[in-house]
């Protein structure tokens, strides 16, 4: 009688699991148990256990490992990355020790930690692109150089050299472009005696801290790119700069287990947040800001002249006494940088990390006195200065001063906002008088008058643009101060917007604010300034205004008005190519026009419009610089897109007087042009990012998006148009900075 064939072929030596080999049970190799584990396993546990006695939760059956296998998915591919770095790094370290030992003793280690010698860029950066060297990029460890030859990256890492950082001359590239064009986080750094303090050893103690000079590489990347990838919801991630991010994570990390070098490793906190937030990255944005309030907190820094014996029952806990005037400025800086990015993180409508009332620091110096290091008398105004907003001693007073009043502001706004909801039974309603909620008044005159109102006049007269024989310069933090107030009115009154109501005020108020703000980005364009070289916070002030224009298109498809409809669609577009121009540079550009998006939809269903992306905005012959028409001379046209609603001073309570709105003067700015007033330029690409909406009244397929630099791309005189809103990518991350009024800064990937 034949035999029968076997069920399942016999398994490979040592296929079988552990347990069965021990036990010399015939085993069927299944995953992630076999069947003879799992049958005594249920066996097992099908009787009672003993007391003081439990049965395994799962069947003891385990494998060998097997070579070649792919990483499980809990295990971090960075992580597996950087151990194989780290092998890597000491291998060659050893190969160094073996084929230098007729040198003299080596000095001590870096302080970087991990050498990662395949990825730094100091290893690339001193071979020269026509020697010969392998495809890895690493340096030539062989015996070919002669013995009188010197090495060059040896003779650089012997010296001190963090070899994770670029080469000398490359970081003191990176470092200048650092502190010409970066507008957030070189504030907390003294340049002069930065760069002095780059000409010494690395083993000298005054070196700059290696946290800060990879935060800066990061941040650098952005006005020098690297190794920039494009992702697939078409934002830029430079693998340069996520490199040297990764670097100072890793010295943060070190830090706040071991408190070593915690000042340098909080500035260097710093900036690697702003990079974050430039970014659009906001979980990471978030964390950050909470964790530079916790450290800042413990050293004291809240405290006039940022320390204190009051209570010091650890002295060993806190920063010593500042060492000098620079020492002290630093620390200010180093604080007020601290709350102003705490105060932006939440402006969505999150409660702060530390409290307006626990801001004991004065203000700081003006910027010329601390690069100076002039002997300037301590600010006289902190946070409990009773007139903080409305005055300004000339000898303490520039843009930066301003632009923390500012955004202080700002951060009342919030204040206010968050405590008003917090225990209300009720959301905001549009038929709500907030002028009787209490402190609504007198923060509104503040915020929507007294501020700008009172700015010095050499600042309340000057945008933030100045004309030199050179050519436009832009001072960012002074055009930040004039268009944060703005942004702040449309948060406080935006809950209370009713636009079935003439009388409305907070309709006048945001409808005011959004056309300031749009104003104030005409006047770029007047000397064709890189709108990427303004603070990253300005693409949620053009969030903010989009907004309220984006309610106020919505109430005239809804009256019927086709007309006002259309300019303000226009208007909606040049804010929508705002962002996208910024995100070609940073990615929170575009993540806030792709939020943007998501509230167009409605509109873009309801309206009548043909092409309602495409309206004010249309193509002209040659306008490969400017999406904007031009008159016979090279002009461009200006368009009236005023809304007829009052703009101005506004009276602050609506049932004061028996008159309507509609029947007061109405002078509304004139926003999309004006004299002196031109249509900023939209230079570069737009990294071929599609705006992705769609008209769905009018059927409309739509185009593809971006804009030409002075090539057609195969459309007609190199213009642009757009594509259909249903194609666009949609991602359901989380929105980290979304407020309950239905507008906020978040990751909509």
């Amino acid at each position: 009688m034949p035999k029968v064939a076997q069920a399942r072929p016999a398994l490979r030596r040592n296929q079988a699991c552990r347990t069965c080999r021990r036990r010399k049970l015939k085993c069927d190799a299944a995953r992630p148990h076999c069947g003879t584990c799992l049958k005594q396993w249920q066996t097992t546990i099908s009787v009672p256990a003993p007391v003081g006695y439990a049965h395994p939760t799962e069947p003891q059956c385990s494998y060998d490992p097997v070579e070649g296998l792919t990483l499980a998915p809990d295990t971090d591919p960075l992580d597996k990355i950087r151990q194989l770095e780290d092998q890597i790094a000491l291998l060659k370290h050893r190969l160094y020790d073996k084929q230098g030992g007729n040198r003299s003793a080596s000095p001590g280690a870096s302080d970087s930690g991990g050498i990662t010698l395949p990825r730094a860029s100091l290893a690339m950066s001193l071979i020269s692109p026509g020697s010969p060297g392998d495809s890895s990029g690493s340096p030539d460890l062989g015996g070919g150089k002669k013995a009188g030859d010197s090495d060059p990256f040896m003779d650089l890492l012997f010296s001190g050299w963090n070899p994770d950082l670029p080469d000398p001359a490359r970081l003191n590239t990176y470092i200048d472009v650092f502190f010409k064009n970066d507008p957030c986080g070189s504030r907390v750094l003294h340049k002069p005696s930065f760069l002095a303090a780059m000409k010494l050893s690395p083993k000298d103690p005054g070196f700059p801290h290696s946290s800060i000079l990879h935060a800066i590489c990061a941040s650098a990347s952005r006005w020098y790119p690297q190794d920039v990838i494009t992702l697939p919801d078409s934002t830029r991630r430079d693998q340069f700069a996520e490199f040297h991010a990764s670097k100072t994570r890793q010295y943060i990390d070190k830090t706040m287990a071991s408190g070593e070098d915690i000042f340098s490793v909080m500035q260097a906190c710093i900036l690697l947040s702003w990079y974050f937030y430039q970014e659009g990255r906001w979980v990471e944005v978030w964390i950050f800001a909470g964790f530079q309030t916790r450290v800042a907190v413990p050293l004291r820094l809240n405290y006039p002249g940022t320390f204190s014996t009051h209570g010091n029952n650890s002295p060993g806990a806190y920063l010593a006494p500042p060492k000098d005037l620079r020492d002290l400025e630093s620390r200010r800086r180093t604080w007020w940088m601290t709350i102003l990015f705490d105060r932006i993180a939440s402006v969505g409508g999150w409660i702060h990390a530390v409290d307006e009332r626990d801001l004991g620091t004065e203000l700081p110096l003006r910027t010329e006195d601390f690069e100076s290091e002039a002997h300037v008398p301590s600010n006289p105004q902190d946070m409990s200065t009773p007139d903080v907003f409305t005055t300004h001693p000339p000898r303490y007073t520039d843009s930066f001063l301003l632009l923390i009043k500012a955004v202080m502001l700002f951060g009342r706004v919030t204040d206010f906002n968050v405590r008003g909801n917090l225990r209300a039974p009720t959301a905001p309603r549009a038929d709500q008088n907030p002028y009787e909620l209490a402190g609504f008044k007198e923060l509104d005159k503040l915020v929507c008058d007294d501020f700008l109102a009172n700015l010095p006049p050499i600042f309340r007269n000057n945008p933030g643009i100045t004309e030199t024989p050179e050519g436009a310069t832009l001072d960012t933090d002074l055009y930040m101060v004039h268009i944060i107030p703005h942004a702040a009115t449309i948060t406080l009154h935006n809950p209370y917007i009713n636009f079935a109501d003439t009388n409305n005020v907070s309709m006048a108020r945001c409808v005011n604010a959004a056309k300031e703000i749009l104003k104030a980005f005409y006047r770029l364009g007047q000397d064709s300034l890189d709108v990427t070289k303004l603070h990253p916070f300005v693409t949620i002030c053009w969030y903010l205004a989009a907004v309220v224009l984006v309610q106020l298109c919505k109430h005239y498809i809804e009256t019927g008005d086709s007309e006002r409809e259309s300019r303000i669609w226009g208007e909606i577009n040049v804010l929508r190519f705002a962002m996208l121009e910024y995100g070609s540079r940073s990615p929170i550009g575009t993540r806030q026009e792709r939020l943007l998006q998501g509230l167009m939809r409605e509109i873009v269903r309801m309206t009548a419009q043909k092409h309602p992306l495409e309206v004010n905005v249309p193509l002209y012959p040659f306008a490969h610089r400017s999406p904007f028409q031009k008159d016979q001379h090279g002009n461009p046209v200006t368009m009236d897109t005023s809304a007829p609603f009052p703009t101005g001073q506004q009276m602050y309570d609506q049932q004061g007087s028996g008159h309507s709105m509609a029947d007061r003067t109405l002078s509304p700015p004139n926003t999309m042009g004006g004299p002196g007033l031109t249509p900023p330029q939209m230079n570069g690409h737009l990294n071929g990012h599609s705006s992705g909406m769609t008209n769905g009244h009018a059927g409309h397929a739509g185009h593809s998006g971006g804009m030409s630099n002075g090539h057609t791309n195969g459309l007609p005189n190199g213009g642009w148009t757009m594509r259909d809103l249903s194609d666009s990518p949609h991602n359901h991350n989380m929105d980290i900075l979304s407020n309950s009024s239905g507008y906020g800064m978040g990751n909509p990937m």
